[in-house]
């Protein structure tokens, strides 16, 4: 991610949040193509747990297998009639619930596990 302005610094918080909450997790970067030369952070273990997209107006972390996931935060708010995944939209200076966050992504790591 090379924008330099919010985007970039809100994809480091969530990086840190992702590897603070298990830190066995890896990071990849998949999907390297000329409109987007950096590429998708992707974060797995034991299959895809999340990506981290940067758009115009906002993040965009999208879970893999989302909708098999308890989401008792609501954080949650894009890709709600998707099958299988589920997304989180964070536009400029909006926040993300650090503690939920984790939760979230300590329970795709379960899901994961399990199979």
């Amino acid at each position: 991610m090379t924008t330099g302005d919010w985007r970039a610094a809100m994809l480091e918080r969530v990086r840190a949040m992702i590897l603070a909450a298990d830190p066995d997790i890896v990071e990849e970067v998949k999907w390297r193509k000329p409109s987007n030369p950096a590429g998708v952070p992707v974060w797995s273990r034991g299959g895809i747990i999340c990506t981290g997209e940067t758009y115009k107006d906002k993040v965009k972390l999208t879970f893999a297998h989302g909708a098999a996931l308890d989401d008792p935060a609501g954080l949650f708010n894009a890709s709600l009639d998707a099958g299988t995944r589920r997304a989180i939209d964070i536009r400029e200076g909006e926040t993300l619930d650090e503690s939920a966050f984790k939760d979230l992504v300590r329970a795709a790591v379960a899901l994961n596990r399990r199979g």
